[in-house]
């Protein structure tokens, strides 16, 4: 059965684009095929249930996984530090800290890694509560700043520029700002970073809790959560007394390598390995191991190909970092002088090359080979099949090894730049990839940090663009990086091309967004100017989604009620009353996101106003006297009138009688009641009449 017209005809194995259809190398439909543009195609018989996706271009078939933030400017959600606490060990400087943070300033150095920031999260959550801290962006002028409630304020990794301007006189002034409205501030600030001289009595310089303690901390809330029995928690804490396990972490002595370390035994006396082996993968992780195997492998492009492929695309299906690995090879095979595969016959090993060999070696050998395996495989939900992930035996080898190809050897990137864009596409690779590539940028330098995302972009396809904002999301979490992305998506929100703009709105979309909101809809509302008022599909999907996640997180939908009230009232036929006019249209009738649209939480109009009614009923009153939105709002109002529930959710009969008093200066409110009216009495006139 088909509909639509196109069969055959189309260019290439897959398409113009090569990205839907078969793979080429799959031979299961080879002599079998119909290619439709549009509509539905089944060939065969079903059976059971069937899931059909009409209207969603395979390119749009994107991950849209909200990864929250790590750092945030506003509110942190208390269930977000809690967890951070989770295996909290109190440092050796803390009595100290507390007592510093008594005068309501408290100025923490510390070294990367150290744990300072879950240490600051730690003496606030003692006086505020989980749910009374309250982040800072890094840049924050704090000769300017004010604190506006009674929390705990935390601004994380003060930059150098910020850090030169603080001194006595202002630290004191800041201090009885915090003590008149009952608010405390811790300030962290790396080690390297130039402090004044005169700030010395509110600085304390962080040292990290033994990483022992740490992993035993860890250990013991797995056990409370039910992760661990008491009987593999006795066995997991006289792994970590044993010698080995000591004087790894003298050698480690970080907090997240205790961390690390308890994860691992959590994993060994679950599923009884070795603690041998365990040690191996702990020490694989470091960036000495990572060069060392870069280097050992330097003439092998099958071996290199694969090791790029597993560390940038974790959790990906075999077949999806088997098939970017062939991509990336044939662009490394002719990089620098022949390696020994292209010498002769014969390797250094006496094997035979790479070159030579026809088949070449089995999948998993090839694994083994750098250092790799698979692991169990897991089912996935949506879409349901199962998948069979690829991992370096080391823990942390993927992003060390990634880091150091990436940034050390010339050219690479670009080549792992080019197989990306080239490989053929599968929904997730985009977070996997984005999130990689945002952390290895967070270790770059100069002016092409940025810029080399720019192509991505400014890509007309979803999926390219989606991996630029999971990379600018994972890239803002980090403070010294924070101003330059928040630049960034300024410029490109304001620039002229759509697939830029549209960038911008997937970021926001995501943990930049939730990060911070308010400069998210500043973003948002920029997308929506220029010079073409028309709203593009891709663009209205984008903005939609952005606002769908915001609106996932409580104490974000005033602002966002405000902002589409706003976009109510721009001008007939611009981007924002378009925009504004379809938000109100899908949650009068339906929901917001459309249905199938992507989409984090979608609202209905009775929600808001269940939840938000003021600022709900301001947001209906400038839809009913808007001709472009009256009848989807006076069409969503009747939906709630006539449902019980919802009539009793929204407290309809006082929306009413507000409606009805504001009606002599509101013509489209006017013709809302009106219309009621004249249903309610025509409707009465018939009962009667029966």
């Amino acid at each position: 059965m088909s509909a639509g017209v196109g069969v055959g005809g189309v260019p290439g194995p897959r398409g113009p684009d090569g990205e839907d259809g078969p793979d080429p190398g799959d031979s299961s439909y080879r002599d079998n095929r119909q290619r439709v543009d549009q509509g539905l195609a089944v060939m065969g018989s079903i059976g059971g249930d069937a899931q059909v996706f009409i209207g969603i271009p395979p390119d749009e078939d994107v991950s849209d996984r909200i990864v929250k933030p790590r750092l945030r400017e506003g509110p942190y959600p208390a269930d977000d530090v809690r967890a951070r606490l989770r295996g909290f060990v109190e440092p050796p400087t803390h009595a100290q800290c507390r007592k510093v943070l008594d005068g309501h300033v408290l100025v923490l150095r510390a070294g990367s890694g150290t744990g300072a920031g879950t240490a600051a999260f730690a003496l606030l959550a003692e006086r505020y509560g989980a749910e009374g801290i309250t982040g800072l962006d890094s840049s924050t002028d704090l000769s300017r700043w004010r604190p506006k409630e009674r929390r705990g304020y935390l601004l994380q990794e003060l930059s150098p520029a910020t850090a030169a301007t603080l001194g006595e006189v202002g630290i004191t002034a800041l201090g009885s700002l915090l003590r008149d409205a009952g608010a405390h501030l811790v300030v962290t600030v790396r080690v390297e970073t130039a402090l004044p001289g005169d700030t010395v009595p509110w600085q304390v310089t962080h040292r990290p809790p033994p990483p022992a303690e740490v992993a035993a901390k860890h250990l013991g809330a797995m056990a409370d959560e039910g992760e661990l029995t008491a009987g593999q928690e006795a066995d997991a804490l006289r792994h970590l007394a044993s010698p080995d396990f000591v004087g790894y972490l003298d050698a480690h002595p970080l907090p997240g390598d205790g961390a690390a370390v308890a994860e691992g035994l959590r994993g060994l006396v679950l599923t009884g390995g070795s603690a041998e082996t365990l040690l191996d993968d702990l020490r694989t992780g470091s960036p000495a191991a990572a060069r060392a195997a870069l280097a050992e492998a330097r003439h092998r492009a099958d071996r290199i190909s694969l090791m790029a492929a597993i560390s940038l695309l974790p959790g990906q299906d075999r077949t999806v970092v088997e098939r970017y690995s062939a991509v990336l090879r044939p662009h490394l095979d002719g990089r620098g002088r022949p390696g020994p595969e292209h010498a002769g016959a014969q390797g250094p090993s006496g094997e035979p090359s790479a070159g030579h060999d026809v088949l070449g070696p089995a999948f998993e050998d090839r694994l083994a080979a750098v250092g790799a395996r698979l692991l169990p495989p897991r089912f996935e939900a949506t879409p349901r099949y199962p998948v069979q992930s690829v991992d370096f035996s080391g823990r942390h080898r993927s992003d060390t090894l990634l880091r150091s190809l990436w940034l050390e050897y010339e050219g690479m990137a670009e080549l792992l730049w080019k197989s990306l864009d080239e490989v053929s596409h599968h929904p997730g690779i985009e977070l996997a990839a984005g999130e990689r590539i945002g952390r290895v940028l967070a270790h770059a330098t100069g002016p092409d940090t940025l810029r080399q995302l720019y192509p991505f972009a400014a890509s007309d396809k979803r999926r390219r663009r989606r991996l630029v904002a999971y990379a600018l999301g994972e890239m803002a979490q980090h403070p010294a990086l924070t101003g330059a992305v928040r630049e960034q998506l300024r410029q490109w929100s304001r620039a002229a091309p759509v697939p830029l703009r549209c960038t911008v709105a997937e970021t926001c979309a995501g943990s930049y967004g939730l990060a911070r909101p308010a400069g998210a809809l500043k973003l948002l509302d920029n997308v929506l100017d220029g010079p073409d008022k028309s709203l593009e599909g891709p663009l209205r999907t984008a903005v939609s989604f952005a606002l769908s996640t915001l609106l996932s997180e409580d104490t974000n939908h005033v602002l966002v009620l405000d902002l589409l009230r706003t976009w109510q009232a721009a001008d007939p036929g611009t981007r924002r009353h378009d925009l504004a006019v379809y938000a109100v249209e899908w949650m009068s009738r339906a929901s917001f996101p459309r249905p199938g649209a992507p989409g984090v939480r979608r609202v209905r109009l009775a929600d808001l106003l269940a939840e938000h009614p003021e600022r709900a009923r301001g947001l209906v009153v400038a839809a009913l006297d808007d001709p472009a939105t009256h009848d989807a709002a006076a069409d969503g109002l009747f939906l709630i009138e006539d449902d019980r529930e919802l009539r009793r959710r929204t407290g309809f009969p006082h929306l009413l009688a507000a409606l009805a008093a504001m009606a002599q200066n509101h013509r489209g409110v006017l013709r809302y009641v009106l219309r009621r009216h004249r249903a309610r009495t025509a409707s009465s006139t018939e009962r009667h009449a029966s």
